[in-house]
């Protein structure tokens, strides 16, 4: 029973970008999270912790759309990456550097990754199965000849 939930979770892992969307998901926590300091603070930081907040909820997001939705993995690293980069302005240095480097890194990760496309074989059967598939193909087009004497 745990030997079949471990494998289940191994399989949807690494058929979606986990690692990106978790490094997203936790630079929009540290993001948003440091404004949501004590009331204190909070008075004094004033409207200036609207923008953390709302780049927080928003990688976050991210981080969960590149989880549930791995089609759309390239759109959500390029915004988190973005998001993450204006974080450093607008959001106490993107969560003191941290957040920012978190987002980054996890957009790059994001956007790098590709669908899960089988294991490599470097077995003679696979060599041998590739030969017989060249042998079968059709040899490529001859050249066109256009009595007019327009070029292809």
């Amino acid at each position: 029973m745990l030997l079949n939930v471990r494998r289940r979770w191994q399989r949807w892992r690494r058929s979606r970008p986990f690692w990106g969307g978790l490094f997203a998901i936790l630079a929009g926590s540290w993001i948003c999270v440091l404004p949501l300091a004590p009331l204190k603070i909070m008075l004094q930081q004033g409207v200036a912790g609207i923008p953390s907040v709302l780049m927080g909820i928003v990688m976050i997001v991210l981080g969960l759309t590149a989880w549930f939705s791995p089609p759309q993995r390239s759109l959500a690293g390029v915004l988190t990456t973005l998001i993450a980069t204006a974080a450093l302005v607008l959001s106490n240095l993107g969560g003191f550097l941290i957040g920012t480097l978190l987002g980054i890194l996890g957009g790059g990760l994001m956007f790098a990754w590709q669908p899960y496309a089988g294991r490599r074989a470097g077995t003679a059967e696979s060599a041998a199965g590739k030969a017989e598939s060249a042998e079968a193909a059709p040899p490529p087009p001859t050249p066109h000849h256009d009595p007019q004497g327009a070029q292809p």
